[in-house]
């Protein structure tokens, strides 16, 4: 099987088309946002995106998060799903496995320090100490958006991902 990339490509899995060449319902990955950029949406082990709609300069995609948002029709995609769908059920086994994949230990906070962490310091086993947990550098966390409301890209997307 050879994969190949262009405007005039037989739709077959794993060849990259515009959105636009790409029928309704298909399921497509390693989707571009810009133009020429290459690919940053569906890209992750066993993900894909479907096609819902197109209309006018625009297609319509539902992604892996379950948002809907528009993304150019000259844009393009790679048909098919990402491969490796068992990664998820991937069992690291010991704390070790997870340092060869370069991930450091989470230290919580509650036992840090109280120079190092809000929610450090007290004897024994203190609560946080405040109304709301905070991250290190007193920002809210766990539940406040933070994505920019008035962010140039909120127009194109039509439903946001849901928790």
């Amino acid at each position: 099987m050879e994969v190949r990339a262009g405007k005039d490509v037989p739709i077959e899995i794993g060849n990259a088309l515009p959105l636009a060449s790409i029928p309704l319902g298909s399921t497509v990955h390693n989707i571009e946002l810009t133009l020429g950029k290459g690919g940053q949406l569906a890209r992750a082990a066993g993900t894909y995106a479907q096609i819902i709609a197109k209309e006018g300069d625009f297609v319509t995609l539902k992604l892996p998060s379950n948002e809907v948002r528009l993304v150019y029709k000259e844009c393009y995609a790679t048909l098919g799903q990402v491969g490796n769908v068992d990664a998820i059920n991937t069992c690291l086994g010991k704390a070790g496995r997870s340092r060869w994949l370069g991930k450091r230990p989470k230290v919580r906070g509650v036992v840090q320090n109280p120079i190092d962490h809000p929610h450090g310091g007290g004897e024994g086993r203190s609560p946080i100490g405040r109304a709301k947990p905070v991250t290190p550098w007193g920002k809210p966390a766990l539940g406040i958006k933070t994505r920019k409301t008035k962010k140039a890209s909120s127009k194109y997307i039509l439903r946001g991902r849901t928790k």
